[in-house]
């Protein structure tokens, strides 16, 4: 009786086959690339499912006898990357994951018939992600002076209404508002970015179907909305002002924002839960941070796309998965 292909090594396999964004116009200057991305995406999701948060610790993991089977599909043409070769890749892959995460979202957004039954729009928000080790109080910051080491210099404070002031990240993102949650575009910045300066990028890595973007007043600028507009969308975002309020339009947003608070809220309570980052991330700094959020993301749509391919229920007991891979 043949074994089952292990799920690591399925989600693997299936990076071969899911569409990514075209290489520039115009390569640039030095030594062209021995390895593909799509090399470098595998490497990274061993990393992060395997919480393996450096290349030294991926290729420590790589060396047990009993990992031997995954390095035929950490290779290429015979080769395998030395550990200077994925340092050096994995510090730029973070630049180009947003395009792929974008890329593989309106591809998901297909296959899945995101808005078969619903209508073609997606939720937008930001959600706060705590850095690790000590935080860097103000007047600390404007001393320069670091009192421990743990401290994350790069990181940046921010509030909100529901997380409280935190120092930290941001992970903002644009999720589908469909029968099945669908990460449709993702960044992360330093956590006192402004959110309506972030939302452009991810405007442009929206499915073209998309036609209503549900956000918080946060959004609400003539800027945005502009832009918007200009590629064929509408943004309903909440209004300033003491509620109830009183407009002609005030009860069709408040069932927008309902549809917004039932997509993008959950999902970020669910991402959090899934690779357990409800309390601190593993990581320090800005491009380490960015390579594992934004690689979960990744992770987040990979898992779906195999969901459906093995034809079993969409969107559900992702976690369990994970921890089985």
């Amino acid at each position: 009786m043949l074994s089952p292909t292990p799920i690591l090594v399925s989600l693997l396999l299936l990076i071969d086959y899911i569409p990514l964004p075209p290489p520039p116009a115009k390569r640039s200057r030095g030594k062209p690339r021995t390895y593909t991305d799509r090399l470098m995406l595998k490497a990274l999701v061993v990393m992060i499912i395997r919480r393996l948060y450096s290349p030294y610790a991926f290729l420590a993991f790589l060396a047990q006898p009993e990992m031997a089977h995954l390095r035929p599909l950490l290779s290429e043409d015979g080769q395998f990357p030395t550990r200077r070769t994925w340092e050096r890749r994995m510090k730029v892959l973070p630049t180009v994951l947003p395009a792929m995460i974008g890329c593989l979202g309106r591809h998901l957004a297909v296959i899945l018939q995101a808005w078969a039954t619903h209508g073609r729009a997606a939720a937008i928000d930001s959600t706060a992600l705590r850095t690790g080790g000590g935080i860097w109080h103000k007047k600390h910051r404007e001393a320069g002076e670091v009192p421990h080491s743990t401290i994350d210099t790069e990181a940046g404070w921010s509030k909100s209404g529901w997380h409280g002031w935190w120092y930290g990240w941001k992970l903002h993102l644009a999720v589908a508002v469909s029968w099945v949650w669908i990460p449709l575009a993702a960044e992360v910045t330093v956590a006192n970015t402004a959110d309506n300066l972030v939302a452009p990028l991810l405007l442009r890595e929206l499915p073209l179907e998309v036609r209503y973007l549900l956000g918080d007043t946060h959004y609400n600028t003539p800027e945005l909305r502009l832009e918007a507009w200009q590629q064929g969308r509408e943004i309903i975002a909440t209004r300033p002002g003491p509620y109830p309020h009183r407009d002609g339009g005030a009860q069709v947003r408040s069932i927008f924002h309902k549809l917004r608070s039932l997509a993008i809220e959950p999902f970020n309570g669910l991402f959090k839960n899934i690779f357990e980052w409800g309390g601190y991330l593993p990581v320090k700094g800005l491009k380490r941070t960015q390579l594992i959020v934004l690689g979960a993301i990744f992770i987040y749509q990979l898992v779906l796309l195999y969901q459906h391919e093995k034809g079993v229920a969409v969107g559900q007991g992702i976690k369990a998965l994970l921890r089985a891979a």
